[in-house]
């Protein structure tokens, strides 16, 4: 085991992609990315798509990283990668809440589920117009 003081953050890392494919249809470059760091705890996701920018000759906002598992003892970590060719189908094709990760998109904010829900069964007592007024929670008064 190695110990914690040792470890350098400026350590080189290996990138190996796997099930490299070019997918025309989405406009972009999937594979799986092996990350070798022997001498480091992990790699930021942002390190590792300034570098796969540099590889893959692209703009670093075009290249999207999740799924990364760090294997048992360290030392190797295993994720998923897209290149995208260019930012409108990045912003077509991805899901929203990366987009919202990448800095693409802004993210909606709206109630807890929990309120969402009370206020959907206050509504449901009512008919009508009366179903805006259920919006507020009651008053708690007499």
């Amino acid at each position: 085991m190695q110990d914690v003081g040792k470890m350098d953050p400026s350590a080189p890392i290996t990138l190996r992609t796997r099930k490299f494919i070019t997918n025309r249809l989405l406009a972009r470059r999937q594979f799986v990315l092996d990350v070798l760091h022997p001498s480091r705890p992990n790699v930021s996701k942002d390190e590792l798509s300034e570098k796969l920018a540099a590889m893959y000759k692209t703009d670093k906002a075009r290249v999207v990283l999740f799924g990364f598992r760090t294997h048992f003892g360290g030392g190797k970590s295993t994720g998923f990668g897209l290149v995208y060719d260019d930012e409108a189908s990045q912003r077509k094709f991805e899901p929203k809440y990366r987009l919202v990760r990448s800095g693409l998109q802004a993210k909606v904010e709206k109630p807890s589920r929990k309120l969402r829900h009370e206020r959907k069964n206050r509504a449901k007592k009512f008919r009508g117009t009366k179903k805006v007024k259920a919006a507020e929670p009651p008053k708690k008064g007499k």
